[in-house]
């Protein structure tokens, strides 16, 4: 799965800038990265979300158990891709039908952080539990939301293309390709808002989270890691 998203949604983080211009390396744009992804994935679907979002996924070569989808409703967008151990009692928590999958839920999930404002972001992504990364775009606010588990256990990673586009995708390698070294795997157990202004570890969302330089040889310019002692949140 792929989005991307141009700066009037995202501000493009500065320690993935810092980490491109430590080390120059080729990029692409936006547009071309999209039709990059469209051409190396069989039966790709892209979607084009206004002046400045992509989405795009396919589901070639994807784990049986950790399916990717997609699904609109209500102007939000989003991308999935895993499995939530307690998708069962969610969908009663959140009263959706029996045949509401992930991706569906996740789209109430934020329905019920945007509208319950000031809900806390951490309550909502705490509450999922399994193997998943996913991506919501809310076009009706112009609002990013992106999350990966606490133990990362899908790849999720995220870097900026040639003409300043924020991307996040499945694929390191992809985005290696398209981002140089402006690129850095997305941490597990933290979500990206751009209604709180920045990453969050959703777990501890009290603690800084800090970019460590990578050395040439690793893929990522740089590397995440949230700082101090971990104190699960309350998620009730």
């Amino acid at each position: 799965m792929l989005g991307v998203f141009s700066s009037a949604i995202v501000s493009p983080p500065d320690e993935l800038v810092a980490a491109g211009s430590r080390t120059p390396s080729p990029k692409i744009t936006a547009n071309a990265l999209i039709n990059r992804f469209c051409q190396s994935n069989a039966s790709a679907v892209s979607v084009q979300v206004g002046d400045h979002v992509q989405l795009a996924y396919s589901h070639d070569n994807e784990s049986v158990i950790q399916p990717r989808s997609f699904a609109v409703k209500d102007e939000i967008f989003c991308l999935f891709e895993g499995a939530l151990d307690n998708l069962g009692s969610l969908r009663q928590q959140y009263g959706l039908a029996k045949s509401a999958n992930e991706v569906i839920l996740v789209i109430e999930a934020y329905k019920a952080l945007r509208d319950r404002a000031p809900y806390p972001p951490n309550h909502v992504v705490g509450h999922l539990s399994g193997n998943f990364a996913f991506i919501v775009f809310d076009k009706s606010t112009s609002t990013l939301f992106v999350a990966s588990d606490q133990f990362g256990k899908v790849p999720l990673s995220w870097g900026i293309t040639a003409d300043g586009y924020v991307a996040f995708a499945d694929d390191a390698d992809l985005l290696k390709g398209a981002c140089g070294k402006s690129l850095a795997s997305f941490p597990q157990g933290c979500f990206y808002s751009t209604t709180v202004g920045g990453l969050r570890s959703y777990e501890n969302p009290k603690n800084v989270i800090t970019a460590v330089p990578a050395t040439d040889e690793e893929i990522w310019g740089a590397t995440f890691k949230v700082e101090g002692p971990a104190v699960f949140a309350a998620t009730k």
